[in-house]
């Protein structure tokens, strides 16, 4: 049978700890016959789990020498995500890849994965909410918050909570095929494939800064008064050198502030304003996307739909059916 090695760290998630079980358990029922041993390994042996979802102790009967022969090793979100893991944690993870493991993260055990340098140089992905921060503290990782989960062969990385789900049953049919996914799936009454990504759901909250134009983080001028500026001139065509004239600096020092203060680069972040009010009035109006395309400066219909589909996972028809306020 293929072992699967859930880590248990403390603080884990328990909905997460939970997942991999949930469907390789299944799988097994589904196909008739046992395929997968699923087995929680810790570092300790007793592990207490988030208390923010409901803190209780569990006993995991394997450790981490299970964990580093497992075929396959899922690493669920924790409470201490934004600690470095363990020593042995980090070693056991890097042995089990050294001798062709497949390692999965779910949602925030991203960056447990990344904190392994196991993710440098590949693309991945995690909660949307945590994806700068990851990007921040992982520069070599490049993360994509606009999907489900990225597959890239051995390393696999999901987006937050129930994506978790999406990436097992993606395993289920890589190794198992499509026909014992998709009865997986119907036992767990989800689709084997959702529509869409998990970019439709995130919430782009207002700059952060203290209001007045002043330096907020001690190595330059904030950009706060840029940004704002930049959300009420969605409308028009801006470019690099427009964003840079507003913000009384070179294009190149824009980039870097950029970068560093809200770890994206200008266009991408003016790109990603477009999209959000783009789904504001998707949600709130009766617009025409023609309206919608010329009012959030895409110009075309068909421009609009491109980014927007690219990036949410859904047409802007999809997403107002999908969304609209009632």
């Amino acid at each position: 049978m293929a072992v699967i090695a859930v880590l248990a760290l403390d603080g884990v998630v328990p909905f997460e700890l939970a997942v991999p079980g949930q469907v390789f358990g299944t799988a097994n029922l589904a196909l008739g016959t046992p395929h997968y041993d699923v087995r929680i390994c810790a570092p300790t042996e007793y592990v207490t789990t988030s208390a923010e979802h409901g803190a209780f102790q569990l006993r995991a009967p394997w450790d981490l020498d299970t964990l580093a022969r497992a075929d396959t090793i899922v690493v669920p979100g924790s409470s201490g995500f934004l600690d470095e893991p363990p020593p042995d944690v980090r070693e056991a993870l890097r042995t089990a890849a050294g001798r062709g493991a497949r390692l999965a993260s779910l949602c925030i055990g991203a960056f447990t994965l990344a904190a392994t340098g196991l993710l440098d140089g590949h693309r991945a992905t995690t909660h949307w909410q945590y994806a700068t921060e990851l990007a921040r503290r992982h520069p070599r990782v490049e993360v994509d918050d606009s999907v489900l989960f990225i597959d890239n062969g051995p390393l696999i990385t999901s987006a937050g909570v129930a994506a978790g789900l999406d990436l097992c049953l993606h395993v289920v049919r890589t190794d198992l095929g499509a026909a014992h996914a998709a009865a997986t799936a119907r036992r767990i009454v989800m689709p084997l494939q959702r529509d869409g990504g998990q970019a439709q759901f995130i919430e782009h909250p207002q700059p952060v800064g203290n209001g007045n134009g002043s330096s907020s983080n001690g190595n330059g001028s904030t950009l706060q008064p840029t940004l704002h500026w930049m959300e009420s001139q969605l409308h028009q065509p801006l470019t690099l050198e427009d964003i840079a004239r507003h913000a009384a600096m070179s294009v190149r020092s824009l980039n870097r502030h950029f970068r560093a203060q809200t770890g994206t680069t200008p266009l991408q972040w003016l790109l990603r304003a477009r999209i959000h009010r783009a789904q504001q009035l998707l949600e709130t109006t009766d617009l025409t996307v023609e309206r919608i395309a010329d009012q959030t400066g895409f110009g075309a219909p068909a421009t609009l739909r491109h980014h927007f589909t690219r990036r949410t996972g859904a047409s802007p028809q999809a997403y107002r059916t999908a969304f609209r306020a009632r």
